[in-house]
């Protein structure tokens, strides 16, 4: 009988875009550079590098990939820029539940209304153990809105919870799914590989520590 094994899913958000977020800046590219050698000098076995369709998640998951070679790319509508789940005014605190959903009326209609089957399906892609005997690595280049989706599924909040989990581009998030063990956020919006001048970038313009 085929046995399961655990998964490693590490998340990145791409590099910092220009300003029309057509492509990755100068300081972008540098971020996913700097991203894919720690990842090599880490020695992580990964398995693949899926990334989603737009052209920053993409640049950046090929620069990724430079600094591994043999791991190959895979792009991935689910791995994208969307808006997973759109809660019901009942569903939030009522302190924010209007400053939320305006948040939410003000992206693309199309995000919100792809968004929750492209979010059903990374769930069913990219969280779990795996099966056989031998753990997997993936590194999943994407947007904020998924990380937080992920992160929130893997520490059973409510759904609309992926809303106020902010990444800063390049940083690394890994989650564990562990056979018979809840997923473990093991680490998150990690940015050590980044000298101090491209760390934080895209982040709100919270307190800095």
């Amino acid at each position: 009988m085929t046995g399961t094994a655990a998964r490693y899913l590490c998340l990145a958000r791409h590099g910092e875009a220009t300003e029309d977020e057509s492509a990755l800046s100068p300081n972008g590219r540098r971020q996913a550079v700097l991203l894919g050698e720690r990842l090599r000098d880490a020695g992580v076995p990964l398995a693949a590098i899926h990334h989603g369709p737009l052209s920053r998640a993409a640049q950046t998951a090929h620069l990724v990939g430079d600094q591994l070679p043999g791991v190959p790319l895979e792009a991935s509508e689910a791995a994208g820029d969307y808006v997973p789940y759109v809660p019901r005014a009942e569903e939030l605190p009522p302190d924010a539940a209007g400053r939320l959903l305006g948040f939410l009326e003000r992206t693309p209609e199309d995000d919100r209304e792809r968004g929750p089957g492209l979010a059903r399906e990374a769930l069913a892609r990219f969280t779990g153990p795996v099966a056989g005997e031998t753990p997997r690595h993936e590194l999943v280049v994407t947007h904020n809105f998924l990380i937080g989706w992920l992160v929130r599924a893997a520490l059973d909040a409510p759904a609309w919870r992926w809303m106020g989990v902010n990444h800063a581009n390049a940083a690394l998030t890994v989650i564990r799914y562990a056979p018979g063990r809840p997923a473990s956020v093991l680490f998150l919006n990690d940015m050590s590989h980044l000298p101090q001048d491209l760390r934080w970038t895209g982040f709100p313009p919270e307190p800095r520590f």
